[in-house]
């Protein structure tokens, strides 16, 4: 009966409901928006369409010092390797003048993108769901509600197998220390985690963005696999750098999950 149960994260009509919130930022991370809102709009001025937060700032889950701030701002036209630059210099910023985050970068985008037919259940789903509104218009109004479905699924996360060779890659390029891995180990963890819980998703009918929860809702499915997806879930959280977790992401767990993920929801839209 778990496909008829409706689960945290939807309204009473089944739709996904948008997480976070301007009034759930912990107080200590206020100072960081304010600055973060002032020089997004003194590096972009009248090219700035809308600016988001997303992750656990406003969804009132960020720790003091360890977790990073996460923006996305759209653009009114495409962004250029200056438009970059100028997002580069506001992340450093940032993250040289408080010490209350670890980091964090923003995503550039295009107003035309984010409303594109191609980004409807991918980047439309991401700012009309996981984003707070911080500046601008709000897209939302511009983009359909949407519920825990396959075509969600497939639309999200239905590339993994596009991006392991890349994986690989990167593995590979990395400095061989524990300090060089970690970044990529929390990276490819909270990856894979969101990937297994969006394969479940349609079954569980719900959503978190709590990685635990993402593995225990995959879990109740896949038991096989469910102490590594726990595992993984940890190391989202409090990365090591251990060369054999990256290893088998790689060459166990990636494999295995994009081609169930293929097998039951099919392969994401291919992209230009």
């Amino acid at each position: 009966m778990a496909d008829t149960v409706r689960r945290p994260g939807l309204d009473a009509q089944g739709f996904i409901e948008r997480e976070g919130s301007l009034g759930r930022i912990p107080h200590p991370f206020r100072p960081v928006v304010a600055a973060a809102r002032d020089r997004l709009l003194d590096a972009f001025g009248s090219r700035l369409h809308s600016a988001y937060l997303y992750g656990s700032i406003p969804r009132g889950t960020a720790r003091v010092g360890r977790s990073d701030l996460d923006l996305l701002t759209a653009l009114r036209a495409e962004p250029t390797d200056a438009d970059r630059a100028d997002a580069r210099t506001v992340d450093e910023s940032l993250d040289k003048d408080f010490p209350q985050i670890d980091g964090g970068g923003t995503l550039l985008v295009s107003r035309a993108q984010a409303l594109s037919d191609l980004e409807t259940y991918d980047l439309g789903w991401f700012i009309a769901c996981l984003c707070t509104p911080l500046l601008g218009e709000d897209l939302a109004e511009y983009l359909p509600r949407y519920r825990p479905d396959s075509l969600l699924a497939r639309e999200t996360n239905g590339d993994l197998a596009l991006l392991l060779p890349r994986w690989r890659d990167r593995i590979a390029a990395t400095a061989d220390t524990d300090e060089a891995r970690r970044p990529l180990v929390r990276f490819m963890s909270r990856h894979l985690v969101r990937t297994a819980f969006t394969l479940v998703m349609p079954r569980w009918n719900g959503w978190t963005s709590d990685l635990r929860e993402m593995a225990d809702a995959f879990a109740e499915y896949y038991p096989s696999r469910a102490e590594q997806l726990r595992t993984a879930a940890v190391l989202g959280y409090e990365p090591t750098g251990d060369p054999a977790v990256l290893r088998s992401y790689v060459d166990d767990l990636g494999p295995w999950l994009a081609e169930e993920y293929a097998r039951v929801h099919g392969v994401k839209a291919p992209r230009p």
